[in-house]
């Protein structure tokens, strides 16, 4: 299995459990997996426990290290901000994503966290790998969330506020979907 493999299949993994699927791997400087994860912030009650921040924590813990300057992190999306900037303080050596986030991501879009003039550590960044596929899952995940078209109640599906909840009951874009 590629890396990105492995990042969809945790991102599947996630979505099973009710998570916004996004996948994160992260690659010692042989290109041994160090750690991998996916989104657990429902389950966890956590809003930073995002794919990307637990890949992380988990490699640096199993290094024993604070740092992971010989390391790959590998995403399905395209970073938030708060991941961005993690990569950035974990020092990573390279970061690949898959679908690009317009909307929420902090890299190529938004705040563009490694091209802020405060930024210490700029990763080489490669966006798009299996962008299709990535994308799939995150719009698949949504269009599941969303209530039929043409149902005015617009109710919630797992009866919660906060993540997944409140969708346009139209269909359209919900507030959540970070791919059009």
């Amino acid at each position: 299995m590629t890396p990105m493999e492995i990042a969809l299949e945790e991102a599947r993994a996630a979505a099973a459990r009710g998570e916004v699927p996004v996948g994160a791997v992260v690659l010692g400087p042989d290109g041994a997996v160090l750690a991998r994860a996916g989104n657990r912030t429902e389950e966890r009650t956590d809003p930073t426990a995002h794919a990307e921040m637990l890949a992380l924590r988990a490699a640096a813990a199993r290094r024993g290290a604070p740092r992971l300057p010989d390391c790959d992190l590998v995403v399905t999306l395209e970073p938030c901000p708060m991941c961005a900037a993690a990569a950035s303080l974990f020092r990573v050596r390279r970061l690949v994503f898959g679908a690009y986030d317009p909307k929420g991501g902090g890299v190529e879009h938004g705040p563009r966290i490694f091209d802020a003039p405060g930024c210490l550590h700029r990763p080489e960044v490669i966006g798009g790998v299996r962008e299709c596929e990535a994308a799939d899952l995150l719009r698949d995940f949504f269009r599941a969330l969303r209530p039929a078209r043409g149902d005015p109640s617009g109710a919630r599906i797992d009866g919660k506020e906060g993540q997944g909840a409140a969708l346009d009951p139209q269909g359209g874009s919900g507030p959540l979907d970070p791919i059009t």
